[in-house]
């Protein structure tokens, strides 16, 4: 991968040991720290529009999730448990203790952002401010989905049994990414992104074992993270941090009921508004995705 190109100029490189390998991690700039999390079919680049405007305030760490990018594979885990929100939110913790952070600003996009909600109602009192990037609580999508509500065709299809979905997408890798890339951002097609961030992620998803980690990260979403999800609701958990949801106006969440509503049982003080924007709102629309992250982290 050495022919990709740096997206992140002034940024350092590293490989922060986890019990279940090693993820990767870029790092700039100075001030709190600031922790991004990508989505699928993504890597920590989709950052790459607006993680140097952030840190020129902030400490930012944005890093590949498990079996993403180049963070390792999870091996020998059982119908996506090794991909769970709260499996994959271990691996904050570890980036905190690598970087030294007791407490942190958290951003999350898309897959990333169930990582990052779900690790602040298992890790009260470590994130400040969380934000989160065109989602809904994973219970409700999968609600919706069942009540035949909404339509995420790619959630039911990824989270079927192995070997199906990741057969059918190994047929021709890089046609599927570009195909969710496409039809998920506003104007139907990749004008959004930036060809080099393209390569990048080309160059992970061309990978049969990763391929299926990211499938086991869907069937967790459909099983165990639904469970958590409920079993938090049951206890009365909520997120008492600060938190921000922003949405594409022609994203997934943007189609259906108000987010803000589906978020205040699990977040009840949440705030947040509409991004002119598919669901890829930091490459589609960086310039208000950027004003709207920096007047809420400030």
């Amino acid at each position: 991968m050495s022919d990709l190109a740096d997206l992140f100029p002034g940024f350092s490189s590293h490989h922060v040991g986890t019990p279940n390998g090693h993820v990767f991690a870029r790092a700039g700039g100075g001030g709190e720290p600031l922790i991004l999390v990508h989505g699928y079919p993504q890597t920590h680049v989709m950052w790459h529009k607006i993680a140097p405007e952030l840190a020129r305030h902030y400490r930012v760490i944005a890093f590949d999730l498990r079996g993403y990018g180049w963070s390792s594979v999870v091996r020998g885990s059982e119908a996506g448990s090794g991909y769970s929100k709260r499996a994959m939110g271990e691996d904050i913790l570890a980036i905190a203790e690598e970087f030294g952070f007791a407490t942190f600003r958290l951003v999350g996009h898309d897959r990333g952002a169930r990582v990052a909600y779900r690790f602040a109602l298992d890790h009260p009192g470590r994130v400040e401010k969380l934000a989160l990037l065109d989602i809904i609580p994973t219970h409700v999508a999968w609600d919706r989905i069942n009540a035949g509500a909404t339509t995420y065709p790619h959630w039911p299809f990824l989270a079927e049994p192995a070997p199906k979905p990741e057969q059918e997408i190994g047929k021709d890798p890089i046609a599927w990414q570009d195909s969710c890339l496409a039809k998920w951002s506003a104007r139907g097609d990749l004008s959004a992104f930036d060809r080099r961030a393209l390569n990048h992620y080309h160059a992970f998803f061309n990978e049969p074992a990763r391929i299926h980690a990211t499938c086991e990260d869907y069937r967790a979403g459909a099983t165990i993270d639904v469970a958590h999800d409920r079993a938090s609701l049951q206890a009365g958990d909520s997120i008492r941090c600060p938190i921000l949801a922003l949405w594409g106006n022609a994203g997934l969440p943007g189609k259906g009921p108000s987010p803000l509503e589906a978020w205040k049982p699990l977040a009840p003080e949440i705030i947040g508004e509409p991004i002119p924007a598919g669901h890829f709102v930091a490459e589609e629309n960086p310039e208000a995705t950027l004003r709207a992250l920096k007047a809420f982290l400030a």
